[in-house]
């Protein structure tokens, strides 16, 4: 990858849409994008490395404005950043308060699959409702 990757390479090798990349780069969150002589787009790993990590913070419900602050903040000449550690932690944080709310959904959800289980309701036919269109429809159907 000396020339580096065409947005459409980019964006097909870590499965976003082009328009995704253009608007993560316009957003802050990809800094450094290398364009060409005529303008285009050249993606190297060190890009490709950044569309993942923006891709799985988002995927954990990272707002966009944090991610850019993260992006912005200073990095020392030897690779630490305090900000940046803060931002992970407090993210971490907020994560692992999420992950004990679902896990708390679903053993609720378990609990009523249980009963349903245990009073042999588990294979019992679902109510079907037609709904007020499907019975106009219904009604339409029998007056031919």
């Amino acid at each position: 990858m000396d020339e580096g990757l065409t947005i459409n390479e980019a964006a097909e090798r870590v499965g976003l849409s082009v328009d995704t990349l253009r608007y993560y780069e316009r957003a802050g969150l990809l800094p450094h994008v290398v364009r060409t002589m005529g303008g285009q787009r050249r993606y190297d790993a060190t890009n490709l490395n950044g569309i993942h990590f923006v891709t799985k913070m988002r995927a954990t419900g990272m707002p966009i404005r944090r991610i850019r602050e993260y992006m912005e903040t200073h990095v020392r000449s030897d690779g630490a950043s305090p900000q940046r550690r803060s931002i992970l932690v407090e993210h971490r944080r907020e994560m692992l308060e999420k992950l004990r709310e679902l896990n708390e959904a679903l053993a609720l959800i378990e609990k009523k699959i249980e009963l349903y289980d245990n009073h042999g309701l588990a294979c019992a036919p679902e109510p079907v409702s037609r709904g007020p269109i499907l019975e106009l429809a219904g009604k339409i159907g029998d007056e031919k």
